[in-house]
């Protein structure tokens, strides 16, 4: 990442499990983090939603460093999320239910190789998950996040909180926490984790004869004259000032769904729009667009600027559909400190937006 274009990522399988290692530096959808620094990590309570309380569950995370900074020669944004559907109602500034954070490393550091991260595969067998950094930091069992909590019988299992420890406790550790040789072997199933792949990055290419014909097509589907009919008598019905002001309302909604249909259907299958500071998000709907002054200056006092969304593309993915509420979301967007802040290479908290797809759309 880092171009001056638009760039596309893409949901695709994790074939080789080790490409999504954190020495690889991957872009990547669920699992556990890959995390890219070892001091900072934020801390249980950052990642706790601010809705309901429970632990958030990692989302997504990109690597978008910044040629131009050497103290970001590695840089990556770690996005979590709540998994209880009803914590989604609100729209505009996520009260919580969404949390980002941005980490970053110079290219001389204590982690990694000064060099490229080798393109073969690992000649020693790839663990299943990484429940301890190098420097020795535990992570949680179930999330994969900073352990501070241990397991008080057998000192060995690690958790981010009591809900986890429990979580954990109920699916598996009961019995093995007395058996130590059994500890390593397998991590259950917690069914918190949501299901994890390789975000593939690719710049954006516009066509401009495709997406008029798109848009023609949307426009004589409005034409049609048994959509008409099957509304006029309502319409008879309403007040004429009332009508006037529902027209121009869904008129200037249209066009901005109709733009977001045409910026998105060469590549339906987009997942991730990235653009630091440069073009704008592409919103789904006309309301709860946020004004400059709603996007709340950077803790260092810098302001914030937009860096990349998250398309509603990515909750075909989660598996998250029930036959009640489901997470949702119209386009959730990302604005980070225009100063890129080295707070002392920790996890700094950024700012996000979520917006909804309009009832009128």
């Amino acid at each position: 990442m880092g171009s001056r274009a638009v760039e596309l990522g893409f949901a695709e399988e994790a074939v080789d499990a080790w490409r999504l290692r954190r020495e690889q530096f991957p872009s990547k959808v669920g699992g556990r983090p890959a995390w890219l620094g070892e001091s900072g990590l934020p801390d249980p309570s950052e990642l706790r939603c601010c809705v309901c309380g429970q632990p958030c569950a990692f989302l997504l995370q990109l690597y978008a460093p910044l040629p131009d900074r050497p103290d970001a020669f590695h840089r990556g944004l770690f996005l979590f999320a709540c998994r209880q559907p009803a914590c989604y109602r609100p729209a505009g500034p996520a009260p919580g239910s969404l949390r980002v954070f941005r980490n970053q490393l110079p290219r001389k550091n204590d982690i990694y190789s000064f060099e490229p991260p080798p393109e073969e595969p690992p000649l020693e067998e790839v663990p299943g998950a990484i429940l301890q950094l190098k420097c020795g930091t535990k992570l949680c069992k179930v999330c994969g996040c900073l352990g501070p909590k241990v397991c008080s019988k057998c000192h060995k299992a690690y958790y981010c909180s009591k809900d986890h420890q429990v979580r954990d406790w109920k699916v598996g550790h009961k019995l093995s926490c007395a058996q130590s040789d059994q500890m390593d072997i397998a991590i259950p199933d917690h069914k918190f984790l949501f299901p994890e792949y390789e975000i593939v990055i690719e710049p954006e290419e516009m066509e401009p004869s495709s997406i008029g014909e798109t848009k023609q097509k949307d426009l004589d589907k409005n034409k049609d004259p048994t959509c008409a009919d099957s509304t006029h008598e309502a319409v008879e019905s309403l007040d004429e000032n009332l009508l006037e002001a529902m027209a121009k309302h869904e008129t200037e909604e249209d066009k901005i769904f109709q733009k977001f249909k045409e910026r998105t259907s060469l590549e339906p299958e987009q997942i991730i729009r990235y653009c630091r500071d440069r073009e704008g998000p592409i919103w789904i709907s006309g309301e709860n667009i946020p004004l400059e002054t709603d996007i709340p200056n950077c803790a260092c006092g810098a302001k914030r600027v937009f860096e990349f969304q998250v398309m509603p593309q990515l909750l075909n993915h989660l598996k998250v559909d029930s036959l009640g509420e489901s997470i949702d979301w119209g386009t959730v967007a990302i604005y980070t400190c225009a100063d890129n802040c080295n707070l002392g290479n920790l996890y700094t908290e950024e700012f996000i937006w979520k917006q909804d797809i309009s009832n009128s759309v």
